[in-house]
């Protein structure tokens, strides 16, 4: 008898490593992507080679997916058309050379003509969002992997002197809503926002006294917060300030990633090194790491 208990025992064995659905079912939630912000590429400072160079680490590290966490472009907010049309040409050829899928996210550099400055008419067909929506994605949006699901907010409003401040508007806020309560409660989550949500960045770079501006962080934050404490959110990915902190809040971290470009490619800023986050997922666990990606500014 305990003879035929061990061969079942080895058969079942050999059943579970040769079975793919079963092998599917235990890797259904291990994978890997990354989060890579403030890249703001141009011809000026090296900055495509420096990029490129971000891409050949990412390539090595081969995570499924890449997502882009807004100021992709240096930029197109007080621009002409055609540098504005030229720096999204620029991204989009580069970003040829990721061997994975890229999804992006809407930062401030990336709207188009917005500073008077710039010269361009509000009624111009590509004016403010739309560049960004022609040519990179829908300004907000949700993908899943692998059993997770991924919120891609679009953090940027505009005042009516035509500049920005961190802002998730309320058609928004209602897909927000909808679009967590169609997943439910148990599914784990990750959101993407360029603006944070939450931060500390002034307290540490001015002074602990310090908040920040409404340019720098989500001006109606505690709204979003409250609706993503909800839900299972276990990661809330943000760029714009190219600083590296992490802040766990109601069982929410809240990362913001550093930035490839650093100090906007003319070296590190406050210490800290051009490069991205790496992110690990096992089941409904993760971890992060900041990935330097060897770059010396010239």
């Amino acid at each position: 008898m305990k003879k035929l208990i061990a061969i079942l025992c080895v058969a079942l064995y050999f059943f579970s490593c040769q079975n793919p659905v079963v092998n599917n079912i235990e890797n259904q939630n291990v994978f890997s992507f990354v989060f890579a912000t403030d890249v703001h590429i141009m011809p000026e400072r090296n900055a495509t080679e420096g990029f490129l160079q971000a891409i050949d680490t990412i390539n090595k590290l081969a995570p499924d997916f890449v997502i882009a966490g807004g100021d992709n472009i240096m930029d197109a907010l007080g621009q002409t058309y055609g540098r504005s049309d030229s720096l999204y040409n620029l991204w989009q050829e580069t970003i040829k050379n990721l061997k994975m899928p890229v999804y992006h996210t809407m930062g401030n550099h990336e709207v188009f003509g917005l500073y008077e400055n710039s010269g361009i008419d509000p009624l111009h067909e590509e004016y403010g969002k739309k560049m960004y929506e022609n040519r990179l994605a829908k300004r907000y949006h949700s993908f899943d992997h692998k059993n997770w699901h991924f919120i891609v907010l679009d953090g940027i409003g505009f005042t009516e002197d035509r500049q920005y401040y961190g802002y998730i508007d309320s058609v928004q806020v209602e897909w927000l809503k909808q679009d967590l309560e169609k997943i439910g409660k148990e599914t784990p989550v990750v959101v993407c926002t360029h603006i944070p949500l939450l931060s500390v960045g002034a307290q540490v770079q001015i002074g602990p006294n310090e908040g920040l501006g409404r340019g720098s962080v989500v001006t109606n934050a505690d709204v979003i917060r409250k609706i993503l404490e909800q839900y299972n959110v276990k990661l809330v990915l943000q760029g714009h300030l190219h600083i590296l902190e992490e802040i766990y809040y109601n069982g929410i971290r809240y990362v913001t990633a550093g930035a490839v470009s650093s100090n906007w490619w003319n070296g590190p800023r406050n210490g800290m090194e051009e490069g991205f986050l790496k992110v690990d997922v096992s089941g409904s666990y993760f971890k992060w790491e900041y990935i330097d990606f060897g770059w010396e500014a010239k």
